[in-house]
């Protein structure tokens, strides 16, 4: 397949900011606005799949968000299981293949067997890839690749020396995953906040007011034929 009939963007990933302001301009929990939250997130999947996106990055949880008070880290933990549980169907009718990126080792160990058992389930599914980035941080995963690279190079018996690009991009948490083309922030902040950091040289960057339980399936749709429309102009020059 040529260029021209690629499908694009070819990875959408998403920073779901503003759950908790969402929720504080409603005099409600926080927690009340990651459920709302949750539906957003559903919805993000949906379109994608349904607009032929082959993968979408959901940025759910940071390795700083383990610096928030522990009863909201505990609910967020649960809502996640119960998240993960019950998009089990859904994921498995729709084809879509589950992956989770992050240090994944600092989940609790009900989280983490939920998500070793929802990724090995859809691991055959085609239609769409949902990454969920957990525990992630983007210096931690250049961190974790170039040594990963470092102690591969070690197992191989080869000369220590420099490390290339092209070996820190392979130990990467999904390096069979292409870079994002399109990386949306909503809530209105106009910063990465540590999000695949080096997967995002070539992305552009939209940054959009609505907070994230407000943002729709109908405005990520634009957004989304907006980029390809972009594409399609610039490689028809």
């Amino acid at each position: 397949m040529d260029e021209h009939h690629e499908p694009w963007p070819r990875h959408v990933a998403v920073i779901m900011d503003g759950n908790g302001r969402w929720a504080r301009r409603r005099h409600l929990p926080r927690i009340e606005g990651h459920r709302a939250g949750v539906k957003s997130a559903r919805a993000a999947m949906e379109v994608c799949r349904d607009l032929g996106v082959p993968v979408l990055t959901l940025y759910t949880f940071s390795l700083e968000n383990w610096r928030r008070p522990q009863a909201e880290v505990d609910e967020l933990m649960r809502l996640l299981h119960r998240y993960l549980a019950r998009e089990a169907p859904r994921l498995a009718a729709n084809r879509v293949r589950f992956r989770a990126l992050g240090r994944l080792g600092m989940l609790p160990a009900k989280v983490r067997a939920k998500v070793e058992e929802l990724t090995a389930a859809t691991a055959g599914n085609d239609r769409l890839t949902l990454c969920l980035a957990l525990s992630y941080g983007g210096r931690a995963e250049i961190v974790d690749a170039i040594n990963a690279a470092a102690a591969a190079r070690v197992a191989a018996g080869r000369e220590p020396g420099p490390l290339a690009p092209a070996d820190i991009a392979a130990h990467l948490y999904a390096p069979d995953v292409p870079p994002p083309d399109l990386i949306i922030r909503t809530s209105g902040e106009v910063r990465l906040s540590n999000f695949l950091l080096w997967e995002s040289v070539g992305a552009r960057l939209v940054f959009v007011p609505e907070l994230w339980p407000d943002f729709n399936a109908k405005r990520l749709a634009a957004l989304v034929s907006a980029e390809r429309a972009r594409h399609a102009a610039q490689v028809a020059r």
